[in-house]
C-alpha cells in the first residue's frame, strides 16, 4: 500500500496526526474503503492559484490537436 493512501478506519483513528503530516509536508494522503480510494485530503490551495497551475499536469496525452473532431468522436459521460 503507498504511503500516501490510508485506510477509513486508520485515518478516523489518527485524523489529526494526518492532518498535521499533510500541513507539515504539503502532499495529499488517500482514504480508501475496502481497498478502493475514495477521499483525497490534501492541503488548501487557497483562490490566490492561477487557473493554469491548478490545471499544470493534468493532460496526459495530446495527440493531433489540429485535427476536426467528428460527432462520433466524443465519449459519453457516465
Amino acid at each position: 500500500m503507498n504511503h500516501n493512501q490510508v485506510s477509513k478506519s486508520e485515518f478516523k483513528a489518527k485524523a489529526l496526526e494526518f492532518f498535521r503530516q499533510i500541513e507539515s509536508s504539503g502532499e495529499s494522503v488517500i482514504v480508501t474503503d475496502h481497498g478502493k480510494p475514495v477521499l483525497e485530503v490534501r492541503p488548501f490551495g487557497g483562490i490566490e492559484r492561477s487557473p493554469l497551475d491548478v490545471l499544470r499536469g493534468s493532460v496526459v496525452r495530446y495527440d493531433n490537436p489540429t485535427d476536426p473532431v467528428a460527432e462520433g468522436d466524443w465519449e459519453a459521460a457516465q
